[in-house]
């Protein structure tokens, strides 16, 4: 009976994500028409978000380490082991903000809006489109716009999940311009929606995200990649609490 609650939350979950997506179409499409909307198309994106998340009984605490001062410009960077992240990182920010991720999502009906938009889609197999995809998202941040990226580039197979290696781009991209780090750990996101929905399924429950205390890379030179790099992966890692399956 427990395992078919899941499997019934899990597709009302996404249903509700569906649902309010079509309802405030409308209002997506028209904002992602000129660019100069698109901190409209974003907000109207995180209404899509609350929306879902509050009838399906998923809520969201967020723990600031330090007082934020939206009026500037990060990347953030936080783990991904759940479907769920790209909801806790988009209801996070209060400034224009846009993604970078697979091209994959071009395809996907709920995301490629997005992709072919403010989001930045990437092939990690071709040198040339990821190459195109930094330039496109160097431009975004100089323009005062916050990436959001998940630098695992994946969400893993393993249960409970695991942080994996970070990659380099979006400190390559931190270090050329300057622009602050914010490291964020999602904490529980795979407990309350695992993606292999055969097995586990979802259920409603609150989402910690912990929000770190940005990292400056003003006074860094490109030799201090490799250690912004790990000292980002440590703070990260710091706040997670993944532990051993016991009862989903």
């Amino acid at each position: 009976m427990k395992q078919i609650l899941k499997q019934l939350h899990r597709y009302f979950y996404h249903l509700m994500v569906v649902l309010f997506y079509f309802l405030l179409y409308p209002l997506l499409y028209r904002y992602s028409r000129n660019q100069r909307s698109y901190p409209k198309l974003n907000k109207i994106r995180q209404w899509n978000a609350q929306l879902a998340c509050f009838f399906s009984g998923i809520r969201y605490e967020y723990q600031f380490k330090v007082k934020m001062d939206w009026s500037k410009t990060y990347i953030v960077c936080a783990n991904h082991s759940s479907n769920l992240d790209i909801l806790a990182a988009t209801m996070l920010m209060k400034n224009n903000f846009f993604f970078m991720g697979k091209d994959e999502l071009l395809k996907n009906p709920l995301t490629a809006l997005y992709f072919k938009t403010i989001d930045v889609p990437v092939n990690r197999e071709s040198k040339i489109s990821s190459y195109k995809a930094f330039k496109k998202a160097e431009e975004r941040l100089k323009e005062g716009i916050s990436l959001i990226i998940f630098p695992e580039g994946k969400i893993g197979d393993e249960y409970p999940p695991l942080l994996h290696p970070f990659k380099n781009g979006p400190f390559k991209l931190a270090l050329s311009l300057g622009i602050p780090i914010l490291p964020v750990s999602i904490v529980n996101n795979w407990e309350i929606l695992w993606d292999d929905g055969k097995r586990f399924g979802s259920k409603p429950g609150k989402c910690e995200v912990i929000v770190h205390e940005p990292v400056d890379t003003a006074s860094l030179a490109e030799k201090d990649e490799e250690n912004l790099k790990n000292n980002v992966f440590e703070i990260v890692h710091s706040a997670l609490n993944y532990k051993k399956y016991k009862d989903f």
